[in-house]
């Protein structure tokens, strides 16, 4: 991962590139910012750069021994920690246990959740932490000296994943660290963050990608067609992992506003007979795309509810073509009346399919429930 690699962040680049060349790198830096703006793909493009031999002013030469390390994720020098989960083992799990499954991962793509990552750990019902152990493992790496670049990299992805014990167990390393050692830690929540390890960090916030940014990307590096990736980046709304994963998607979003239309009609009309039919019809689909459809139907509740406020205010509201069609008759029904406890119903839907509820009573109590709010 290359600086021009990432789309719509060059202030941001910039402020990094001009650290190095004026000597002025901060020995823990903390990125912060939503979902999908590129922190992590920021902060591994900013670890090359600095690990590179031969470097230029603009960018990683791409081409030396230690770019040919970063371009495998092996550099001796470049650690990570990322949340994990236990295994059915005794033993204290780290994140060396996991690094197959991370190199994989980010190698296929820097723009990643972390549901993305407890499903490449193939534990998507568990919950993913920065344990004690960790800490032992962070403080012995940075013990010993660099190997081959001037710097020992350490990124810690998600560390609002630790728990107050192991943050408190590596803040004596932040605040004091070995000679030319460099922390990256890369963040969602940082206000979940202990305020001493805040306060030890230099704090670069990393916006939203622009949507004309994103869309030149989805052209340009995924191939999408310039039609529709101006549409795709209107919804994602400068998150590029949803982006990512509504251009995947492609025909399965039809599918679900196909799915979302059917309920909403047939709850209006309140036909027990069909939304038992339509209940049915949803629990024979993999629990992935149920869930899938469960935050399909969660964005257009929103979404709508936001266009009886706002009328076609493109700025705040994010439809495709067909959505935007349907929701121009469908919008009245969201309203301040029903809006707080479909979002409540939706969203203990998709909690219930995640923790491998029976789908059939799942989806027919929510159809019966959607057909009692939506009048």
């Amino acid at each position: 991962m290359n600086f021009s690699q990432i789309p719509g962040q060059k202030a941001v680049i910039d402020r990094l590139r001009n650290s190095v060349a004026e000597n002025r790198v901060s020995h823990a830096l903390l990125f912060y910012g939503p979902e999908g703006s590129g922190k992590f793909a920021i902060a591994l493009a900013f670890a090359r750069y600095i690990s590179c031999e031969n470097r230029t002013a603009e960018d990683a030469c791409g081409k030396c021994p230690s770019c040919s390390k970063y371009d495998k994720l092996i550099h001796p020098d470049l650690h990570f920690v990322f949340p994990v989960i236990k295994k059915k083992s005794n033993t204290e799990p780290v994140s060396d246990h996991f690094i197959s499954q991370w190199r994989e991962m980010v190698l296929r793509s820097p723009w990643f959740s972390l549901t993305t990552w407890t499903e490449a750990m193939e534990v998507a019902n568990e919950q993913a932490l920065i344990p004690v152990a960790e800490s032992a493992e962070i403080i012995r790496k940075l013990s010993l000296k660099s190997f081959e670049s001037d710097f020992k990299i350490m990124i810690i992805w998600l560390p609002e994943k630790m728990n107050a014990e192991t943050a408190n167990k590596i803040l004596k390393i932040i605040e004091e660290p070995p000679a030319r050692t460099l922390f990256i830690l890369v963040s969602e929540e940082d206000e979940k963050l202990l305020p001493t390890i805040t306060s030890r960090c230099q704090h670069i916030r990393i916006p939203s990608i622009p949507s004309e940014d994103l869309s030149s990307y989805l052209v340009g590096s995924m191939g999408i067609d310039p039609v529709k990736a101006p549409e795709i980046a209107a919804i994602a709304n400068g998150n590029m992992v949803r982006a990512m994963e509504l251009a995947r998607e492609g025909d399965n979003a039809a599918v679900h506003l196909d799915r979302f239309t059917k309920l909403m009609r047939t709850a209006w009309t309140r036909d027990i007979h069909a939304l038992v039919t339509w209940s049915e019809d949803t629990a024979t689909l993999g629990r992935e795309r149920q869930k899938s459809f469960l935050s399909y139907s969660l964005r257009m509740i929103r979404e709508n509810f936001i266009l009886n406020f706002n009328g076609r205010e493109h700025r705040l509201v994010y439809l495709t073509r067909a959505e935007d069609e349907f929701s121009g008759k469908f919008h009245p029904f969201i309203n301040e009346k029903n809006i707080n406890a479909l979002n409540r119903e939706f969203n203990l839907a998709y909690a219930h399919v995640e923790s491998n509820g029976n789908t059939k009573m799942i989806f027919l109590d929510l159809a019966l429930k959607t057909m009692r709010l939506i009048r």
